[in-house]
């Protein structure tokens, strides 16, 4: 179970760090089309690696139902809004809204499965909140709801439902060949979308700076492709609820990023954010009452 917990912190690291590197990218490029190229481009990506693997195979009737709806929550509506959203909000705003993922997806999951967390991880989500909000209200105060965010909390909704659906479909169906299959017709659909929102801006890719390509391929091989094969494979693995945990992890290492590239500062309020996201990844993934269960085994053994 650590190996997937740290599986999982690695993803978000991954993630973190290509936050910074989409708000670049989408200065060259309008965002919806930037963003169906780039996920195409990921999905050939994760085709080669299955290939490889000797994972690849034909799903069932009942398999491409659940592909589609993976497709249509977490590749197509995701990515659109949350580009959409990130062009037209703060990153303040957007990283508060991201860290309300773990909440909704506990929620659904309650709703849906009736798989009820318990009192501790409830806590451990609480406080992957309060560290979250310590996180991102650096820097300045929030400002009224606009489009943006609007557009960003749909973003974060649909990706929590698609959670549900790659869930339930890992009981048949490999995860990672379920991602190639995923990201392979969501940038399809993507594509059609960006010709007709976005008209003429496939061209742009022919005046882009050389560095533009550094980081597209870098945010669609290592972001997107390595970084979807992870999550989801963990989503197979713990269940929603405790993986969409550590997304609390996801603002922490924004947030490093941004200091890293983009020349942020570190303030006292970052610390205490740590500690707290820290607390709740702990709390909430089920981390804690592992180890606290390993222990008495190991004591009652020991009598």
């Amino acid at each position: 179970m650590w190996k997937i917990y740290a599986l999982l912190t690695t993803t978000m690291l991954i993630w973190g760090f290509n936050l910074p590197l989409l708000k670049y990218l989408i200065t060259e490029v309008e965002p919806v089309t930037m963003t169906a190229f780039r996920i195409l481009s990921a999905s050939i990506v994760v085709f080669i690696i299955l290939a490889a693997l000797k994972l690849l195979r034909l799903p069932t009737r009942k398999e491409w139902l659940y592909i589609l709806g993976g497709a249509l929550l977490n590749v197509v509506l995701h990515h659109y809004f949350l580009n959409m959203g990130l062009a037209r909000t703060s990153g303040t705003n957007a990283g508060l809204i991201l860290g309300t993922g773990p909440v909704l997806t506990a929620i659904s999951v309650s709703l849906i499965f009736r798989n009820y967390p318990s009192k501790i991880q409830w806590l451990g989500v609480g406080f992957g909140l309060i560290g979250v909000s310590f996180v991102v209200l650096v820097g300045g105060e929030m400002s009224g709801l606009a489009l943006g965010d609007i557009f960003v909390f749909i973003a974060i909704l649909v990706q929590v439902l698609s959670f549900l659906v790659i869930s339930k479909a890992a009981k048949t169906l490999n995860p990672l060949t379920m991602t190639a299959y995923m990201m392979g017709i969501g940038s399809i659909f993507l594509i059609i979308i960006s010709i007709i929102q976005e008209p003429g801006e496939i061209k742009v890719f022919a005046t882009v700076p050389p560095v533009f390509w550094l980081g597209f391929f870098a945010s669609a091989i290592i972001g997107t492709a390595i970084g979807h094969m992870l999550y989801n494979y963990a989503v197979g693995k713990v269940g929603p609820s405790k993986a969409a945990i550590f997304i609390n992890f996801n603002t922490l290492f924004s947030l490093l990023g941004a200091i890293l590239f983009l020349g942020e500062t570190i303030t006292a309020r970052h610390l205490i954010g740590l500690v707290f996201i820290v607390a709740g990844v702990i709390l909430g993934s089920g981390a804690a009452e592992d180890l606290w269960k390993k222990r008495r085994e190991q004591q009652e053994n020991a009598v």
